[in-house]
């Protein structure tokens, strides 16, 4: 693993010399991951290859990490391990895009260098849930040998009036 990760890469030139990034970066260097995270600490490891498949340069990565979320169900942290992969065609039009595999993703590069904290850090926040929760029901039974103090009411039968009440009434005499 490299000491210090650049902070500025050219993929196309990694691509064509098949360069090899491997290393770990601080979660909090990333800014728009760390408005979702209730903890900054910690770090992501991360390998990527540059290569060419054709004429197209390609990423292939792998990022792990542990991010600590806050569960939408019962508004306690959790820590949510990453392990994600992808695939990513570099493309510079829409035309490019529709023309790659379909196990590449493709990312619109406009200039010859990007910065590698973004790069991973889109990736990242694609591998996030929408909604993010404990991978257990937080509101019933044991979890690591604690019984949860959280009691639920049963739900209560609520009449609701229905607008197409109506329509069944209807179905039913045949009218």
């Amino acid at each position: 693993m490299l000491d210090r990760l650049p902070v500025h890469i050219d993929p196309v030139s990694f691509a064509e010399r098949g360069k090899q990034l491997l290393g770990k970066i601080k979660i909090n260097e990333m800014p728009r991951l760390c408005e979702i995270l209730l903890d900054n600490s910690g770090e992501i490891e991360i390998n990527l290859s540059f290569d060419k498949e054709g004429r197209v340069p390609t990423i292939v990565g792998k990022i792990k990490a542990n991010l600590t979320l806050e569960c939408q169900s019962c508004a306690e942290q959790f820590v949510f391990p990453v392990d994600t992969h992808f695939k990513l065609g570099l493309v510079q039009s829409l035309e490019q895009a529709d023309r790659l595999p379909s196990d590449c993703e493709p990312k619109m590069i406009e200039n010859e260098k990007i910065l590698l904290n973004e790069l991973v850090e889109d990736e990242l926040l694609l591998a996030l849930p929408d909604f993010p929760k404990h991978p257990y029901d937080c509101f019933e039974g044991e979890v690591n040998g604690h019984v949860n103090d959280v009691v639920v009411d049963e739900p209560q039968q609520v009449k609701s009036n229905n607008p197409f009440s109506v329509l069944a009434k209807l179905k039913n005499t045949g009218e």
